[in-house]
């Protein structure tokens, strides 16, 4: 069997194979698969969209997806899209870090859902969930029909083995699993922790640079999908799949992971948030958040995101005659903060790693009455090293609306809107 890796470059078409010879030649549905093989196209597109953005690969398998028993539904108290059981409120709101579990739980156990919006029956908007497990996923696999997952680990690196192969994917990098790919995750530190935005609308990919140019912001080289990998394992497992909202589960004799070749562009990636170029002014003032996004899916207004991810990085900060810390803004988009590590420049405390925060359509925020009162007083004449931060956004078109738990949550900090109450008057007229 070929050795784990990955092979570089955002959208390619890949051709990889854990056997040598598996791969055809000339069509991709031969009569007969070389070693015994079946063929199976897996579609993240519609069959005629349009060649620069239509989503397919191949696979050459030891059994097709649809061998497993019948789906039954399945219970899961905190993993859902039921994104209107509570008002949708203007409140600034933010959360202490979620704690790790007690008892064994593993990736799929340990999801819970704070908020979102849209829905996988409407093909829009977003679920934005945590995770926290302690137990790697023991005989079950799992994939996502409503949404592509998109995983930011903030403790704890996992090993998402996948029908495509495997990523290892630690904090301060991401992975993206593609909707209808099914995976198990491995916690290769005994525990893990993080975020997962689960989009429901057009494929995240790469936002267009306009004048910046070719080169900055995320690159295509640095994101990893990975080579072909398989197992061919038999014995009782469970297969559970989430439609429509809802979570079902299935019984299947033999790992779905046993794709032994594959090539197309519809594949899990990583991407090293390192990596990222980041751009900024180096005069005077600031340039929209914009300039941090390193991934988007659009919707169908032009320059309108049905949700973008953002980060928040290490850089240097020159602007002079300028504050430079991210300024008091309201938005027309709403905004979902979570803090992989470090410290974010615009809050003083409260703000941890693990942590989260929920800043509405037009709600009012911005750096609290501590980070405004340090940076106004700063020597801007000298240069700002920011180092050993990562904070990241779920940006989207649509109100972000928090689901019931996560308002009755013992992490909702009751007392966030006091970060601004000591923010001073400074007005005279003359």
């Amino acid at each position: 069997m070929e050795t784990k890796g990955y092979q570089s470059g955002f959208g390619n078409e890949f051709a990889t194979e854990a056997v040598a010879g598996v791969l055809p030649h000339g069509q991709n549905s031969p009569q007969r698969v070389a070693h015994g093989l079946y063929a199976e196209q897996l579609s993240g597109s519609a069959f005629t969209a349009p060649r620069h953005s239509n989503r397919r690969s191949w696979l050459y398998r030891i059994r097709p997806a649809a061998v497993h028993r019948p789906f039954e539904p399945r219970a899961h108290e905190h993993f859902h899209n039921r994104f209107d059981e509570a008002p949708a409120t203007p409140n600034q709101l933010r959360w202490d870090p979620w704690p790790l579990p007690a008892r064994p739980t593993d990736f799929v156990d340990g999801l819970v859902t704070l908020a979102g919006n849209g829905g996988p029956a409407e093909q829009a908007g977003c679920g934005i969930h945590i995770y926290a497990a302690n137990r790697s996923m023991l005989g079950r696999f799992f994939y996502d029909a409503d949404g592509e997952l998109l995983l930011v680990p903030q403790q704890g690196r996992l090993r998402v083995c996948t029908e495509l192969g495997v990523l290892d994917v630690a904090p301060l990098e991401i992975a993206v699993i593609p909707r209808g790919v099914r995976f198990r995750v491995e916690l290769i530190d005994g525990e893990a922790r993080g975020y997962v935005c689960e989009n429901f609308g057009a494929l995240l990919r790469l936002p267009d640079l306009g004048p910046i140019g070719a080169n900055s912001m995320a690159l295509p080289r640095d994101f990893l999908t990975p080579q072909a990998w398989y197992e061919d394992v038999e014995g009782d497992f469970e297969l559970i799949a989430k439609f429509q909202g809802s979570l079902w589960t299935a019984a299947i004799d033999h790992s779905p992971l046993d794709v032994v070749a594959w090539h197309g562009n519809y594949a899990p990636y990583k991407y090293d948030l390192t990596t990222y170029n980041t751009v900024g002014s180096i005069s005077v003032d600031h340039p929209d958040p914009s300039i941090f996004t390193v991934l988007t899916s659009p919707s169908d207004t032009p320059g309108t995101a049905n949700v973008d991810f953002v980060i928040f990085p290490p850089r240097w900060l020159v602007a002079e005659h300028t504050f430079r810390p991210p300024y008091f803004h309201r938005n027309v988009a709403s905004e979902f903060m979570g803090l992989i590590q470090g410290a974010y420049d615009a809050k003083e405390g409260g703000f941890v790693p693990g942590g989260a925060s929920l800043h509405n359509c037009m709600s009012g925020h911005g750096p609290d009455a501590a980070s405004f009162e340090k940076a106004s007083g700063a020597d801007v004449s000298k240069p700002d090293h920011l180092t050993g931060t990562m904070a990241f956004m779920f940006e989207t078109r649509k109100v972000i609306r928090p689901t019931r738990q996560a308002l009755d949550a013992p992490q909702l900090q009751g007392s966030y809107y006091e970060c601004w109450q000591g923010i001073r008057k400074h007005f005279k007229e003359s």
